[in-house]
């Protein structure tokens, strides 16, 4: 069973979500990018896999077609750890991680969806799990800075049963005005998305130490020093959660053996897909520290979420959900939980298929 051909299509989605929209690299995000791995393989077989690209989308798509896809087509669907690990060493060149990995995260994360179809299973099953038929979400507010629409915002997401919420807020007074929102009975978290020195993130994490973080996430830049953030762990005993910016199981070995988090947060989309999500998981249980997947998706890697997290053995975690309302859904109403949790697909491989129709309207 040979990869016959690898094709990409780009989404944009708008989406609201009661802010002003923002976003990183000089661009304003007003849409919910996705970039779709499509891989038909010369007995038909078609998987689908989702590359991260926020901001990134053109950049992506390009590594997918003048870098991936050169390494991989012609070979044996089957062989995706082989494959993997050939995509990584012969295009190390160009970068080991960031936008290379993200390509490389999009085709295998279709070439799993392929491997389940072709066994019939979803791929939560080929991977030894299959118990699970739902995992708890939580609700990922985006950036607001204000603190009345956090209030809001966290109360909306109480009523629709949430039990754990996420804020993407650097100042005190929106972290205060969710607590008192929610009650100490809800779970707050807070990303912070690496803004701040060393001697800014102890006296961040002093000053919001008070409002009972579940944890606080990626509080320094850059993100890959991890002798500091053990050091913060250690000092502002505020537990700690990073890895969306780490790609490869190299790096969160290196996070791990540092001290450096009480929660790790590989994403599907961005470390490397199924295959490298699966050693992480294991150098993270090894480790024990407690496996939180990035995930706010709304495409295949959503799915690939969901399978990786259903297969595991010991506590599940939770999968992030972005709180916003977007325009249309791949997947209709499964990417939306029901009483704070989602439903886990059954059919093979990823276990859906998107919706031709959001495809053919929102394509770009």
């Amino acid at each position: 069973m040979k990869i016959a051909a690898i094709d990409t299509i780009q989404l944009k989605v708008p989406y609201q979500f009661g802010g002003k929209p923002t976003g990183y690299g000089g661009k304003v995000w007003s849409t919910n990018d996705i970039l779709l791995v499509k891989v038909v393989t010369d007995n038909g077989l078609v998987g689908w896999g989702e590359a991260f690209c926020y901001g990134c989308q053109t950049a992506v798509r390009a590594a997918v077609h003048d870098m991936v896809a050169p390494v991989a087509l012609g070979r044996d669907a089957r062989d995706i750890a082989g494959l993997s690990h050939d995509l990584q060493q012969q295009l190390h060149l160009f970068g080991r991680y960031g936008i290379t990995t993200f390509a490389i995260s999009g085709l295998d994360i279709a070439l799993w969806d392929i491997a389940g179809k072709a066994a019939g299973l979803p791929l939560m099953q080929l991977l030894g799990g299959g118990a699970r038929t739902s995992l708890s979400a939580y609700a990922s507010l985006l950036k607001y800075r204000d603190p009345a629409l956090v209030a809001a915002r966290c109360g909306q997401a109480v009523g629709q049963g949430y039990r754990h919420i996420k804020l993407h807020e650097t100042g005190e007074a929106e972290v205060r005005a969710a607590r008192e929102a929610v009650g100490p009975e809800i779970a707050i978290m807070v990303d912070t998305n690496c803004p701040w020195t060393p001697e800014q993130a102890r006296h961040m994490a002093a000053r919001l130490k008070p409002y009972d973080l579940l944890w606080l996430e990626e509080p320094l830049f850059p993100p890959e020093d991890f002798a500091t953030l053990a050091r913060l762990r250690r000092e502002s005993g505020v537990p700690l959660a990073a890895g969306e910016n780490a790609c490869t199981a190299f790096q969160f070995r290196e996070m791990l053996a540092a001290g450096a988090v009480d929660y790790a947060q590989p994403s599907v989309t961005k470390v490397g897909g199924v295959s490298e999500f699966l050693k992480v998981a294991a150098l993270v249980e090894g480790a024990g520290v407690t496996l939180m997947p990035h995930s706010p998706y709304f495409g295949p890697g959503f799915l690939a979420t969901l399978h990786l997290m259903a297969a595991r053995g010991g506590p599940p975690g939770l999968v992030e959900r972005y709180h916003m309302d977007l325009d249309a859904s791949l997947y209709g109403e499964w990417v939306n939980p029901r009483e704070g949790s989602f439903a886990v697909p059954t059919g093979p491989g990823l276990g859906l298929e998107p919706d031709p129709k959001v495809i053919a309207t929102y394509s770009v």
